[in-house]
């Protein structure tokens, strides 16, 4: 059923504001920049699938470690926004966020990853992700777009860390969860990539 779920969120149709909580209108209040970053990584289908999937991902590391490797994606996503609100550009970044989403499936899929490159891809992945994050606020002033930046990396640990806390109760290794959490990872991935080419 999981699998059958992602497969049919990722075909189905996207309003083309989709990233954009405030209808793509730049956040003017903190509270509207703040609302806007609790939105976004919930209503960008290939951001929310991605932090379903680090946290499945997570989970098989270790409460500790896994926590470790979610604040990494965290951190990455920080400095990926604010990379992109000081204008540097970092090419076809909706398509990097949907080889994420391939690369964790993948991850979860092959059992051989070496548990010591889960942080530093999770931070490489919020590079990308926090660019296109950003991407809300451009042309905000600067309380909104902190109250943003709050908001978004609060609620990335929570989706990510509460992800993981619940797959580590159902058993994170167990097939039954890493397969097709794994397969949806990836098809859903590829499927984001053919849209954003």
């Amino acid at each position: 059923m999981p699998l059958r779920l992602a497969i049919l969120l990722a075909l189905a149709p996207l309003p083309a504001l989709a990233h954009h909580p405030m209808g793509g209108a730049v956040p003017s209040t903190a509270w509207e920049g703040f609302a806007s970053g609790v939105g976004h990584p919930v209503i960008g289908l290939d951001h929310l699938a991605f932090l379903l999937a680090a946290g499945v991902l997570a989970a098989t590391l270790g409460t500790g470690r896994g926590a470790v490797a979610i604040l990494a994606f965290v951190a990455g996503g920080f400095l990926g926004s604010l990379a992109h609100v000081a204008g540097i550009g970092f090419g076809p970044v909706e398509a990097l966020v949907a080889l994420s989403l391939v690369a964790a499936g993948l991850a979860l899929l092959w059992r051989g990853v070496p548990a010591a490159l889960v942080p530093a891809g999770f931070a490489l992945a919020g590079l990308v992700h926090g660019h296109a994050f950003a991407e809300a606020v451009i042309g905000a002033e600067a309380t909104p777009i902190l109250a943003y930046l709050l908001a978004l990396a609060l609620t990335q640990a929570a989706i990510g860390l509460g992800t993981m806390l619940a797959a580590r109760r159902i058993g994170a290794d167990a097939p039954r969860l890493r397969i097709p959490a794994g397969t949806a990872a990836t098809l859903a991935g590829v499927v984001f990539l053919a849209m954003a080419a």
